[in-house]
């Protein structure tokens, strides 16, 4: 099996593509730490085992990792591919089930305006940033504040807050006069 990489715009993490689906149909899913991966995805799993991961990302067709500071990617890449390769070849499933995603409740005259949000971010924001290896995940929206998660390359991402100040905000409020700024929400 051979897996391309590619830099991301986030020095700490790297982009594998395995030449085939990773999670496929199913939303992009970010692990930030390994407790989060537990029955959630052996994949994630078997590569927070190994030393220096220290977040995984998957998404339909590729896998970012983002590695522990002060050790290079030639010490972390070689073992990254090697535990890729293991595992899909073993053919298991790369996600257990359904993955829940935090969301806050949108109230109900807002349901027109978080439509057209969705929209936008799905057509014109979320293919960019998975070009870097990353995600941008809605999480709500009231009172004309957007609530966004980076995710994978993008999250921790030096040019992470500008994305989403200078281009997505900006894109957002002139699309959705209702919106007035965009947060950026841990998850």
């Amino acid at each position: 099996m051979l897996i391309e990489t590619e830099d991301t715009p986030n020095p700490a993490t790297l982009k594998f593509l395995p030449g085939r689906s990773v999670t496929g149909d199913s939303r992009p899913v970010d692990f930030g730490d390994a407790d989060a991966a537990v029955g959630r995805s052996a994949l994630a799993e078997s590569l927070f085992d190994l030393p220096d991961v220290r977040r995984v990302f998957l998404g339909s067709n590729f896998v970012s990792i983002t590695k522990a500071d002060g050790v290079s990617w030639g010490d972390v890449k070689p073992v990254v591919l090697t535990a890729l390769t293991e595992f899909f070849a073993t053919g298991r499933p790369v996600l257990a089930g359904h993955q829940d995603t935090v969301e806050h409740d949108i109230a109900p005259e807002d349901k027109e305006v978080v439509a057209q949000i969705r929209e936008l971010l799905d057509t014109r924001v979320r293919p960019a940033v998975a070009g870097d290896g990353g995600d941008i995940a809605f999480r709500g929206y009231k009172d004309g504040i957007v609530y966004l998660t980076m995710q994978g390359a993008c999250s921790g991402c030096p040019s992470s807050r500008a994305t989403l100040k200078h281009g997505v905000e900006n894109m957002l409020r002139h699309y959705v006069p209702e919106v007035v700024a965009v947060e950026q929400v841990e998850d």
